[in-house]
């Protein structure tokens, strides 16, 4: 009686335990493996989504400034002036950026007066004057360099500035240079990791048979489109240098693009993760590498922004 007691006790056998350690292995791998594949999901998840708002920030921002744009016809005046930035000042380090534009023109901004319109700080007016400028810096220090990263300003005239130093000029960049200096200032940020930020102009061409047709011109590189690394409206003609690209097979003169006028803006930007910007500080890039990092890490945002008849 005894002895079946004893061995009704017994413990498990070593292949017995060999073969519930290797069950618990593979769950836990599997488990590792799952949550692994989880955190990555919401890692990039998290980083499309801060992302996606920044750049409806900025693409909404903007595109109210240019639903408000204001050109004068039959004034020989400067109304807007774009440029590409020149590879002579490239903006980025161990990656630069290819395709940033500075923009200057008129509006009828709703944030004239920081908003308080119909108050007694607004002092009058509604043409404003607004510029965008992209730049890789410190968006909380101007003198810092530890948290570098391409950063958007605007900066808004208001009225009364815009109607004492900026209408009615010849040359509003030239102009503008008063005020550049405040673009870069930290109350002007608009948005962070913004690597690429470029304006397509659609300008509405009428031809000498009465036909009509519509031009995109690019502000430095794009594909199926005109391209010019200056666009500028006056008041009676509109001024670039574009080059290549075509209109639906249409050929269409330097002078008729001249007479033309702005129907429309394409905004495009690209917008690098926080880790992108990290790993920007301490790899450098060849072209192949490039393409794949950005691939990787980055999302594109492109809108389409009708603007008044001028």
């Amino acid at each position: 009686m005894l002895a079946t007691r004893i061995s009704s006790k017994r413990g498990f056998t070593l292949m017995e335990l060999l073969v519930a350690m290797a069950i618990t292995t593979i769950i836990v791998t599997v488990l590792i493996s799952v949550t692994s594949i989880a955190l990555d999901t919401w890692n990039r998840s998290r980083s499309e989504l801060r992302a996606s708002r920044q750049a409806k920030q900025m693409i909404d921002t903007m595109a109210r400034d240019f639903e408000g744009l204001v050109i004068r016809r039959s004034t020989p005046h400067e109304w807007l002036t774009a440029n590409h930035t020149s590879s002579s000042t490239p903006i980025g380090v161990q990656l630069q950026s290819t395709n940033a534009s500075k923009l200057i023109f008129f509006t009828t901004a709703t944030d004239r007066y920081n908003g308080e319109i119909g108050t007694t700080n607004d002092i009058g007016g509604e043409v404003s004057c607004v510029a965008y400028k992209l730049d890789y810096k410190d968006p909380m220090s101007p003198t810092g360099s530890t948290f570098k990263t391409f950063v958007l300003n605007r900066l808004l005239v208001n009225p009364n500035d815009t109607f004492n130093d900026l209408l009615g000029k010849a040359n509003l960049e030239t102009a503008f240079a008063t005020h550049d200096s405040k673009l870069s200032d930290q109350e002007n940020f608009l948005c962070e990791n913004v690597f690429q930020f470029s304006v397509t102009f659609h300008v509405q061409v009428t031809k000498s048979d009465g036909t009509s047709v519509t031009v995109p011109i690019a502000l430095g590189s794009a594909s199926g489109a005109r391209t010019t690394q200056s666009f500028k409206v006056k008041g009676t003609e509109i001024v670039c240098d574009a080059t290549g690209g075509a209109s639906g097979g249409t050929t269409v003169t330097d002078a008729e693009i001249k007479a033309g006028r702005v129907a429309a803006v394409s905004l495009s930007l690209t917008i690098l993760t926080d880790f992108a910007i990290d790993q920007l500080k301490s790899r450098s890039f060849n072209d192949t590498q490039k393409a794949d990092f950005l691939a990787k890490h980055s999302y594109q945002y492109i809108k389409v922004v009708q603007v008044p008849g001028t």
